[in-house]
Order: C-alpha cells, then sequence, then structure tokens
C-alpha cells in the first residue's frame, strides 16, 4: 500500500488532499507541524511527502530542506515531495527547497492526482515554473 504524508494545519487543505489520493491501495497520513515531519518519515516512510507551505513555526521550505539533509547525509532513503505553495511568487521558494513538485493553492483534485503520480512515477509536476537561468 502506498502511503502519503501531508504537514499542514489547515483542516480543509487535508482534506482536499485526503479526498484526492487516499483509497483502497494509498493511504494519507497527516502531521499538523513541520517539526512533526522528520519524526512521521522516519516511522512511516511514504511514498510521497506534501507540505504546505505555511505551517506552524516551520514551514513546507524549511522542512523540505531538512529533509533533503537527512536524505544527503545518508540517514534517510529519498523522499519525493511536493509543495502546496500560496501564490505563484512561491515557485522561487519552492525550487530552492529542492521539492519535485508543486501547485499553487487552492488545489483541486484533479491537479492533486495529477501531480501526486507524476512525481511518484519521477517525473516531477510544477505549476508556474519560472524560467532557467544560466
Amino acid at each position: 500500500m502506498d502511503c502519503v504524508l501531508i504537514a499542514t494545519d489547515a483542516d480543509w487543505l487535508f482534506d482536499e488532499v485526503d479526498a484526492a489520493l487516499a483509497d483502497d491501495n494509498r493511504a494519507v497520513y497527516r502531521v499538523r507541524a513541520g517539526r512533526m515531519v522528520l519524526p512521521a518519515v522516519q516511522e512511516l516512510n511514504p511514498d510521497l511527502v506534501i507540505l504546505d507551505l505555511q505551517i506552524g513555526n516551520l514551514g513546507g521550505v524549511a522542512t523540505s530542506l531538512a529533509l533533503r539533509q537527512e536524505q544527503d547525509m545518508g540517514r534517510l532513503p529519498e523522499q519525493r515531495i511536493i509543495m502546496l505553495l500560496d501564490r505563484q511568487a512561491d515557485v522561487f521558494m519552492a525550487q530552492m527547497a529542492r521539492a519535485d513538485g508543486w501547485l499553487v493553492k487552492p488545489v483541486n483534485s484533479v491537479r492533486l492526482r495529477r501531480a501526486a503520480n507524476a512525481v511518484l512515477a519521477g517525473e516531477g509536476h510544477f505549476e508556474g515554473m519560472l524560467e532557467a537561468t544560466s
């Protein structure tokens, strides 16, 4: 069974993700604070981590960077991360946080499933991608 972990303190956002992604083959788990993500990842070993940009006192960017640091140090297996952004201008932060994909809120079930499937397949999913610079 696939496992998705979402970090958000917004009940409506959890409800949207759960409705879009949970089924007989995929369970959705939730934490309400960024500081709870690493222990939950260590316990659940999720196939996908979804981070809300604003998660209490440790937001999605810092949480994503913390996961990547643990991964880079060999203390955590590779994680697939989607960030849920508040606005188009937040794309730069998602790139710097090394997310595998992102969506700009508000989200809907079709976009969530498309993004999750793409990221789980290793393809990435980027709404509003910035132009590459050299």
